[in-house]
Parts: C-alpha cells; structure tokens; sequence
C-alpha cells in the first residue's frame, strides 16, 4: 500500500462515518509542540463532527470540524506524525510510517461492529475503561470487586491509563517474531508493571515475559503472590539492585519509574547497553547536578535554593534524553501525569532507531554540558558509545 492509498482509505472510511476513535502520535520532528493527537465523532447541533484534541506537553486544544472540512485534516497530520491507531466499526487499523513514507498497515476485524456514542459531553475513554473490572485492579485496591474505581483510587487509575497509552504507542517497536522481554527496575507495588503485563499480554495477546526488581522483599513477596493468584505466567518478582542485575543479554522494553538519582541512569545505561528497543522512564531526585553546577552566568537563579532544584532536574533530563539520542534513540521529554497529582511528571520516552549523530548536535551537547561545568554519570556510563 502506498501512502497516498492509505490516506484515501482511511478518508473513504472516515468519511462515511465509520470512525469510533483515533489515537494519531509519533512527531516526526521534535520540534513539534503537539505530542499526539486524538479524534473521536460527535453530533453537534444534528450535524456530525470529527473532534480533534491536540495534545501538547502540559495542556489540551480542542477543536470541532465538520465532517468535509476533515479529509485536509488527516493530510496535515501524516506530514507531522508516523503512527496512527483507529478504531472505525468492525476494524482496528494500525499505520506506522517511515521517514520516507513507507506505509505498515495492520488490520484487524471485530467480531461484532461496534455503536459510536455521539454525544458532546461522554465520558472520557481510557484504554482501560473505568466501568469494566479487572482482576489486577481490584486485587491491587484500585477497583472495588464489581469493577467500580474507588473514589481515592481515581487518580492512581488516571496515571495507570496514561502509562498505558505510552505502552500502545511502543507497540509498533516490540518484536512479532519472538517473546518480547521487558524489564521494570524499581517496580515497588507495581500498580503500572502489572498493567503493563495486562494490557501486553491479555488486551494485545503478545509473547512476553516480564521481571520487576525491587530491593524491599516484602513488597517483592506480596507482587510475587499477586501475580500468581492471578495466573500471570510470565511475570515475576526479584529482589535486587540495578547494578547487580546481570541475567540477560538481549531486552525489548526497559520501565524505570522514580529510580532516585543516577539510579535512573544506571537503568538507562543498562537498556542502551542491551539494546533495548523502547526505554521509559520517570527519573526522581536528580542531585548529580545540582552537586556540580557551577555558573555564574546564572547565578541570578541559582542562588535560590528552589530555582536551583528544580532546574538542575529539568537540565538533568534534558541531557539525559540528548544523551539517548546522541546514541541511537529518538528521545522526548513527556508529561507522565498532572503536576497536581505528583512533581515527579517528567516521563523520558526513547525509541532505538539506530540513528546517527550529526556533529552539529554533538557540538550543541558539549556547548550544554560545558556551560553547566556538568559531568554526567550516564555519559560516563556510555562513553564508549558517545
């Protein structure tokens, strides 16, 4: 299929009013402010609409456009982004361009077609919807044992959701062919490792085997004993330490979340070092360069305990992700989950594409690191890479 054939099919569908939902994603730029994009129908006024929600690192845009007004719609948005995934009555389409525009098309049909809900004021959809019970959630208390989110659990569910939605979106970088290995370094209760391994394996159906490492055994034993109750094969629990961790030689997937200082660069190193394919993690506590800044330039802000706190972590993460690209990976610093919620909503995605540098951006990282007088633990880590 080329891509003009794809775009019109997709046009052909949409616009006769098949569409449920569209996740579009993947900025071909990372310059791009817009994130992801989501459409979804819905009637206004009695006449029908396509709504699109652009996502950007901290807030959302809504607009409404009318069905014939979309198809140039859809045109601006392939020019921007690489992947879709839609779900029209009856098929689930996924689309994966390359840069070159090389169309992967993935379909699937659907047992029963499904209704579309064309109300303006519908409840928002999650990818794990918030009326089904799920034995992971109420085992977990998230859930109550008729499937209904407790009130105080609500945002955990929130942040469960997201976590997923950047789970689908890697799916297009996990391997068909052969049992997809992921690791989660610092898994603590494991709220978002045993949701992974249910929406990887029991929503999608893929081969995988999953291993969360923590180094509190109580909290080790009592995931252990959750994933066996529930019949979760291929997920277990160790007891250990990042550094310590040296049983595998090959891993798709990497998690880190809240790994406190260069903890989160040691799970990076490692997930360069196996060449994994997806990396994701939120870092915490980033103290490294704080130590170190020294700049006088900057002063003015720096004198200020919390200026100088907050932006040693944001300069930390940044460096963190041009490290990763420096190295093979197309990085992106996401918002994981709503400042309200918890400060530590910085979530570091990066994809392996093997890509590589060009002088000018090593040039532009030396410039960064050398303003700041930073020494980065994880370009130590990786300089045999760099």
């Amino acid at each position: 299929m080329t891509f003009e054939e794809m775009k019109a099919q997709l046009q052909e569908q949409i616009l006769q009013q098949q569409l449920i939902a569209a996740t579009i994603s993947q900025p071909r730029m990372k310059s791009n402010e817009v994130k992801r994009i989501k459409l979804k129908p819905l009637m206004l006024k009695d006449v029908y609409h396509i709504q699109i929600e652009y996502q950007y690192e901290r807030i959302l845009k809504h607009e409404n456009v009318q069905l014939a007004e979309f198809p140039t719609k859809l045109e601006a948005f392939f020019e921007d982004f690489r992947q879709a995934h839609i779900d029209f009555m009856g098929e689930k389409v996924q689309v994966q361009l390359s840069k070159k525009n090389k169309v992967l098309w993935k379909s699937n049909n659907t047992e029963a077609p499904k209704s579309v809900n064309l109300s303006h004021n519908r409840k928002k959809n999650y990818l794990l919807d918030d009326a089904t019970p799920y034995p992971f959630l109420i085992r977990l208390g998230v859930q109550t044992e008729e499937g209904k989110v407790k009130k105080q659990k609500y945002d955990k569910f929130k942040q469960i959701n997201r976590f997923i939605e950047f789970i689908d979106d890697a799916l297009a970088y996990l391997p068909k062919d052969r049992p997809v290995r992921i690791l989660d370094f610092g898994s603590g209760k494991s709220y978002l490792t045993f949701a992974l391994y249910h929406y990887l394996k029991i929503e999608k159906g893929l081969d995988i085997r999953v291993t969360g490492l923590d180094l509190k055994k109580e909290v080790i034993e009592e995931c252990s004993c959750i994933a066996q109750d529930l019949g979760y094969e291929q997920l277990e629990f160790l007891v250990g330490d990042i550094n310590d961790y040296n049983d595998e030689s090959t891993v798709d997937m990497v998690v880190t979340l809240h790994a406190c200082d260069v903890a989160t660069d040691m799970a990076l190193s490692r997930a360069v070092k196996w060449g994994a394919s997806v990396i994701l993690s939120v870092p915490c506590c980033q103290h490294e360069l704080n130590r170190q800044l020294h700049t006088p330039a900057l002063d003015i802000m720096l004198q200020h305990g919390l200026v100088r706190e907050r932006f040693a972590a944001l300069a930390t993460d940044a460096i963190r992700a041009e490290i990763l690209s420096l190295v093979g990976y197309e990085a992106q610093l996401l918002e994981f989950i709503d400042m309200e919620n918890t400060p530590k909503n910085i979530l570091i995605r990066a994809y392996r594409t093997g890509k590589k540098t060009s002088p000018e951006q090593r040039a532009k990282y030396d410039a960064f690191v050398t303003l700041l007088n930073a020494k980065p633990f994880l370009a130590n880590e990786l300089k045999s890479y760099l």
